[in-house]
């Protein structure tokens, strides 16, 4: 008779973090930033019908790297939650941190599950609020953890090379015109050296507190871009 296969809980939890880092490493980078009027999206994506940033709710947006099918579905599952808290209470009553939490919650299940693959995940969830100082930005990680982010953030990809030039370029106060061209620039960045990210390859969104709709998220063409990126 043969003996089972054992694998400790320790020896499974690092495989299924390892596969996961893995396959949003492949991923390109999106990162975020937070300037005078609102938040700031900017993904490296060359997909025209696939978007990596997108509207949840009114005041909130959401951006992820990795596999398409598995943050589409987070994204439809958060949109849905969103919709029905707020017609049941009220639209107050829907929040970053609330969807966050939602999401922290499904991720951690499906992590700790031995019955499925870890999804290969990486989310912000985003809030703008009517003063800058009550922004949210929350980082979700493939296993569920949840970081309250500031100021700016990147992940996929290379997203330590991308954190590294926004630390050490951003500064409080920026227009939405710099902070464009800095986020562009971030994701250009690498130790091999910096890099020209063709526009027709940029995804751009961001949340305008100073919009007079209730809805706050908006996109920007081609067009508008490339004229904002030759400014510089």
């Amino acid at each position: 008779m043969s003996m089972p296969f054992y694998v400790s809980p320790e020896q499974l939890m690092k495989d299924r973090a390892d596969f996961a880092r893995k396959g949003i490493a492949r991923g390109r980078s999106v990162a975020v930033v937070q300037y005078a009027d609102g938040i700031l999206f900017v993904s490296e994506n060359a997909s025209k019908a696939l978007h990596k940033v997108s509207e949840i709710y009114d005041r909130i947006a959401f951006a992820a790297v990795g596999r398409y099918n598995e943050f589409e579905n987070l994204r439809i599952a958060g949109v849905r939650l969103a919709d029905l808290r707020g017609y049941s209470y009220d639209r107050r009553d829907v929040t970053g941190r609330g969807l966050a939490n939602a999401y922290a919650q499904t991720l951690g299940t499906i992590f700790s599950s031995g019955g499925e693959k870890p999804y290969e995940v990486e989310l912000f969830v985003a809030e703008v609020s009517d003063e800058p100082e009550d922004d949210q930005i929350y980082r979700l990680t493939y296993d569920g953890q949840v970081a309250d982010e500031h100021d700016y953030a990147a992940m996929g990809g290379d997203a330590e090379s991308v954190a590294t030039y926004l630390k050490e370029h951003y500064r409080a106060g920026l227009s939405l015109n710099e902070a464009i061209q800095l986020a562009v620039k971030a994701l250009g960045h690498s130790e091999g050296g910096d890099r020209t990210i063709p526009v027709d390859e940029l995804e751009v969104a961001w949340l305008d507190r100073t919009r007079p709709r209730q809805r706050k998220f908006r996109r920007l063409d081609g067009d508008s871009l490339s004229g904002i990126l030759a400014a510089t």
